[in-house]
């Protein structure tokens, strides 16, 4: 039988074991809160607020008088009714497909390219981050020069050439709109591919490429069976913030053609916009938003179950 003295000391040290734990908890509370707020303030609530007036026929006479009549589904309807949506979605998967493919494709070459130690690799290699580093606004007013109908870079280059025999409307042709800014797109995006591609391809060890070898295995093997497995984990993370980067690209439409000539090159971003800032019609706009929103929701919820079955 244990004394009553030492029954109290249990009990003293457990009641002091609950205190310090529950104090923990606590701390570790009060260090998450701003986080919370900072994510309920510029995150939570305009997305809350993007909702509702997807639901309200919200416009400019609304933000001046504090009225707007609630319509339900209307505003979605319509988006959906509208012969511009076929347009905005096809334009959309096509810029964001091809933009990602090209980008990965092409960042992975140059990642195996730059694994190999050679003279001024490194001064290549930050060369080639400029795009990154550059805002958007630059990259694409920058490119609207070289593109110019007239007198851009670009179309002097290949009519001195004789690669063409006249000027190309980069930005200004129907058919070929969307395709510049494709263009500029995969030169921003292929240095956030080099950069997280060479760092995984450091970070595999060389004794299994050299086992490899050992046991014959060519360089397509050794790409195919070590290196693609190895960078599952950094392809994954690139795809997934490819993919919500892309379908979100506004700077370089708005700055190369406008989703113009005759909305060859509107997309969702920039459709958006012009319902909302241009038409005046939030509600419409806001409804477009939350559609690219539901789109980027999808994949990234595809992306979490895809990683949780491979695991």
């Amino acid at each position: 039988m244990e004394s009553a003295d030492l029954q109290k000391k249990k009990k003293s040290n457990l009641n002091v074991f609950r205190g310090n734990s529950r104090n923990q908890t606590i701390v570790r509370f009060l260090f998450v809160v701003p986080t919370i707020i900072y994510i309920l303030m510029f995150f939570g609530f305009p997305l809350a607020y993007n909702i509702i007036i997807s639901f309200k026929d919200f416009t400019a006479e609304s933000m001046l008088n504090g009225n707007s009549e609630f319509v339900g589904f209307k505003n979605y309807i319509n988006v959906f009714k509208d012969t511009l949506m076929i347009k905005a979605t096809f334009n959309t998967i096509i810029f964001t497909i091809t933009s990602i493919a090209l980008q990965f494709i092409l960042g992975m070459m140059l990642a195996l390219f730059f694994n190999k130690t050679f003279p001024l690799s490194q001064t290549l290699r930050s060369m080639l981050l400029l795009p990154w580093l550059l805002p958007l606004v630059v990259s694409a007013t920058s490119w609207k020069w070289m593109m110019e109908h007239a007198y851009g870079i670009i179309n002097h280059v290949l009519l001195n050439t004789n690669i063409i025999s006249e000027p190309i409307g980069w930005t200004i042709d129907p058919n070929l709109s969307l395709y510049s800014v494709i263009i500029v797109n995969i030169w921003v995006g292929i240095p956030f591919n080099l950069v997280l591609l060479y760092t995984g391809l450091q970070s595999i060890p060389v004794s299994i490429y050299e086992a490899a070898k050992i046991d014959g295995a060519g360089k397509w093997e050794t790409f195919r069976y070590i290196t693609l497995p190895m960078l599952r984990p950094v392809i994954s993370i690139i795809l997934m913030l490819g993919f919500i980067y892309t379908i979100k690209q506004f700077d370089l439409f708005q700055a190369l053609t406008g989703g113009g000539p005759g909305n060859s090159s509107q997309v969702y971003s920039t459709w958006l916009y012009q319902l909302s800032f241009g038409e005046l019609k939030f509600g419409l706009g806001a409804a477009v938003g939350n559609v690219m929103l539901f789109l980027a929701l999808i994949f990234a919820f595809a992306y979490i179950w895809a990683i949780r079955k491979e695991e």
